[in-house]
């Protein structure tokens, strides 16, 4: 009987890491998890940065500055178009109920709204729409964003450096696991949004 060569996780992590395309893919990645994907993005970041520490704060920074591009399209979208096409952007971003929430914590806490859905690891989506619909200021918008997901994406580094090689090999032990439960939340979300 034939075998099948697989490739572990950590193969196809050091062959992205040697690809001069890496850190453009992983910048895409992230605006992609911003506008569209509700996976966080960590599902990535934790095993490369794992499996090659030494470029753990690059890679934060690639992440971040996607996730801000892509934030600040998503406010300019909330900015422009949401009069035209706000029912059908909040009902494919989300519900209007949490499109509704959002707006009055962003009127009532303003900055700390988007801090905290920045750090929090939810779609960012519908605070976007509703910092840009509610003419929110985008410098501070964007600063409140890069915080939030700057902890986040920053202290995924300083965790992979405290814990390490204890990390890695956990992460070496359960990411088939993984990768396979991943795979089935992105294709729920895919048969939801198509069943809806």
């Amino acid at each position: 009987m034939p075998r099948f060569h697989t490739t572990s996780a950590k193969d196809w992590l050091d062959r992205l890491d040697r690809s001069r395309h890496a850190l453009t893919l992983l910048f895409a990645l992230s605006m992609l998890e911003t506008l569209l994907i509700p996976i966080p993005i960590e599902v990535i970041l934790i095993p490369w940065m794992l499996c090659h520490p030494k470029r753990r704060w690059t890679i934060a920074a690639v992440a971040l500055a996607g996730n801000l591009t892509a934030a600040s399209l998503g406010y300019l979208l909330g900015a422009s178009v949401m009069e035209q096409w706000g029912d059908q952007l909040v009902s494919f971003f989300g519900s209007q109920e949490s499109y509704e929430a959002f707006r009055s914590q962003l009127q009532e806490e303003g900055f700390m709204a988007v801090l905290t859905i920045g750090l929090v690891p939810l779609p960012f989506q519908i605070a976007m729409l509703g910092a840009g619909a509610s003419s929110y200021p985008f410098p501070l918008f964007l600063l409140a964003a890069m915080l939030g997901r700057g902890i986040r994406y920053f202290g995924l580094a300083a965790l992979v450096a405290v814990t390490g090689d204890a990390a890695l090999r956990l992460w070496q032990r359960h990411s088939r696991s993984m990768g396979v439960l991943g795979l089935a939340l992105f294709g729920l979300w895919i048969w939801y949004e198509v069943a809806n």
